[in-house]
């Protein structure tokens, strides 16, 4: 492309690209004066910046559903998130997510009551 002798349809085709990918790496080169990826990934979920508050949280209230936590998170800090981030989250902090039971368990009903 930068030797003029191609479109960029052609090297969209060349290397199994679409037109737009190739476009980009045409503005990148020109702007960045190179072609090399960028870093991948996104940001760190807020939640792990109030994660002392979190677990402060999860120790006063250890029955609590991911849900309530959510809004316990939201009262505390006023950062809302959703239940999977939250899941995620515990999973991150190696928080359990397993209830205990309140009451033990009924026994089986007896059918034979004759």
């Amino acid at each position: 492309m930068e030797k003029g002798d191609s479109s960029i349809r052609k090297v969209a085709a060349r290397f199994a690209v679409s037109k737009s990918c190739v476009e980009r790496w045409m503005i990148q080169k020109r702007t960045e004066g190179h072609v090399v990826p960028h870093k991948q990934g996104g940001s760190v979920s807020p939640v792990m910046e109030h994660k002392d508050q979190l677990v402060a949280i999860f120790e006063n209230q250890r029955d609590a559903t991911l849900a309530e936590y959510c809004e316990l998170l939201f009262d505390e800090t006023g950062l809302w998130v959703s239940q999977s981030t939250m899941c995620r989250t515990f999973q991150r902090l190696n928080l359990p997510r397993k209830k205990k039971r309140s009451a033990p368990a009924k026994p089986p009903a007896n059918e034979s009551n004759s």
